[in-house]
């Protein structure tokens, strides 16, 4: 029996649908892997047809071209390493998430997907059936175990693959990043190697796919839990990684271990990759947004310079007479830090027209929020039709505070094809605005230093649409109202849980009120980087109809 076996790890970026741009990623993987004699390369889950790929995946016609690649690539990769990909499968009338080993122009084995992911953003139940559990396969005189992402972790499958005489786990992913949760994939995979005995290879795909960022950092474990490598975040890389034939068995010889950013970074990151991607895979070149001087749209407005480069960003201020001289001068100050095209259309003219057309109608009535929903609705039109003349996508600049509570207008400043910040509460945009002026990395296109002005962060929240208005006087403090919406929409917390955590009954009922109300906002919202487990959009399927309201 050999003494060493070699694989390269390929943290790589697929993009769904694209079968021949995938296919041809995993034919310059493979030719890399026999330039540097490895015996398997190792591309992650679903890598033919990218992922998440939803229903997209159950048209015929879709997955009998990716079976196809995937049959082409083992042709075509005959003479060399052994290929692992996955791709769809179809198997006596099932249909599965596979993974596919090719050797020698053949497909020399395949493992179906067993237990299959149905919360948060994964259907895989209503997509895919659930293939049998499955011993391991040969690639030489290795003996391989892949338990194919959920089946890692879940000891049944493992325990299998142990019982009958894997040597390894080589486990695929295709696993979307939220907050904190590498330490939530390490603490599963230590349990799945301590209950095994046997060396474990974590490995997962990166870049943007609508709202979900898949993030790398796959490593390596060896039995008791130890960390024999871990690969960086977000970063598209090969990794050789090398298993050594020792009196205890199989082990994975020690690698690099890179070092993961914080959450702060990490939330950062992957707000500008999802940007940069999604405009990259539909074909996006530029974006514009309104910049009114407030915080949303200046940390959109960084966001955007660092995933697309401050010349693909134009950055257009819309005044009204309610615009105040300071947001007049931050809007402009923040444009000419970040280097961005800055444009200055005021809305009066279009405005007087608006309330001249209407005047009839609204004769003898009050001004009331109609007034100020107009001034908001006649920014979106002329953002609009500036993205259709310039061919930029207009970006949406509200927060999850804004969208949980439906303080925006729709087919107003909701108005866009991508939302940068639509999972990152108001105090987090503080906070994130904060980290940005005082860190910069390789992967950020924006420059270095204080590129969103301290008065930008330091001034009273305001939509400005009538005088002196503020935030605070239709919402609660950001402080409680973010706690207040952490507690009923993260954690699914009753109002009596939040009113014992010290929560004014009253404000929490009203808040609980605008939340429910508000679902047919969301519904229509642009999509946006999901940051955590209760995003809106796949994460959290709520009825626009709906009369249920907590008695507690």
């Amino acid at each position: 029996m050999a003494d060493k076996f070699r694989l390269l790890i390929c943290q790589l970026n697929p993009t769904v649908g694209d079968i021949d741009g995938n296919a041809a990623q995993a034919r310059a993987a493979w030719a890399e892997g026999r330039e540097k004699g490895v015996d398997m390369v190792a591309l992650p889950e679903m890598f033919i047809t990218g992922y998440n790929s939803q229903d997209l995946v159950v048209k015929p016609i879709f997955y009998q071209t990716a079976i196809a690649a995937i049959e082409a690539l083992a042709v075509d990769c005959a003479d060399g390493p052994t290929l692992a990909i996955g791709g769809p499968a179809i198997d006596e009338g099932g249909f599965y998430n596979a993974y596919y080993i090719l050797r020698g122009g053949k497909i020399l084995s395949r493992v179906l997907k067993h237990f299959l992911p149905n919360e948060t953003v994964f259907d895989e139940v209503r997509i895919f059936d659930s293939g049998d559990i499955a011993g391991p396969y040969a690639v030489g005189d290795m003996r391989i175990g892949t338990p194919i992402c959920e089946d890692a972790w879940h000891v049944d499958v493992v325990e299998t693959l142990d019982e009958s005489g894997a040597e390894f786990l080589l486990v695929p992913n295709g696993s979307p990043y939220y907050r904190n949760k590498f330490d939530v994939r390490m603490n599963m995979m230590v349990a799945r190697v301590v209950e095994s005995g046997l060396p474990l290879i974590y490995f997962n795909m990166v870049g943007g796919q609508d709202d979900q960022v898949f993030d790398g950092g796959s490593f390596g474990l060896n039995p008791g839990g130890e960390l024999a490598f871990k690969m960086p975040t977000f970063d598209a890389v090969n990794q050789v990684v090398e298993l050594e034939n020792t009196d205890q068995g199989w082990r994975i010889c020690k690698g690099e271990i890179a070092e993961h950013p914080d959450e702060w970074e990490q939330d950062y990151r992957c707000m500008v990759e999802s940007l940069r991607d999604y405009m990259g895979k539909t074909g996006f070149r530029k974006v514009l947004l309104g910049l009114s001087g407030g915080i949303d749209s200046a940390i959109v407005a960084t966001i955007a310079a660092d995933a697309l480069g401050p010349e693909n960003v134009r950055c257009v201020m819309l005044p009204s007479e309610y615009t105040s001289q300071a947001s007049l001068d931050d809007a402009e100050d923040i444009a000419k830090r970040l280097g961005c095209h800055y444009d200055y259309v005021p809305i009066k003219a279009g405005r007087d027209a608006v309330t001249e057309t209407l005047a009839p109608l609204f004769e003898g009535r009050e001004a009331d929020v109609t007034e100020e929903n107009i001034q908001s609705r006649l920014r979106g039109l002329l953002l609009m039709a500036m993205s259709n003349k310039f061919g930029e996508m207009l970006l949406t600049t509200g927060n999850k505070s804004e969208v949980a509570v439906g303080y925006a207008t729709i087919y107003g400043d909701m108005s866009g094809g991508y939302n940068p910040i639509k999972d990152l509460y108001k105090i987090r945009v503080f906070e994130q605005c904060r980290w940005r002026n005082n860190n910069h990395r390789d992967w950020m296109m924006g420059p270095k230093g204080e590129v969103i002005p301290v008065s930008i962060i330091d001034k009273p929240p305001s939509a400005e649409l009538r005088p002196d208005q503020k935030d605070e006087d239709s919402l609660p403090p950001y402080e409680v109202l973010d706690d207040i919406l952490e507690r009923l929409v993260d954690n699914d917390q009753s109002v009596a849980e939040c009113v014992a955590a010290g929560h004014d009954r009253a404000t929490v009922k009203r808040i609980e009120h605008l939340i429910y109300i508000s679902e047919y906002k969301r519904f229509q919202s642009a999509p946006g980087a999901r940051l955590t487990k209760s995003a809106f959009w796949l994460d959290r399927r709520y009825p626009i109809v709906n009369r249920w309201r907590d008695p507690s």
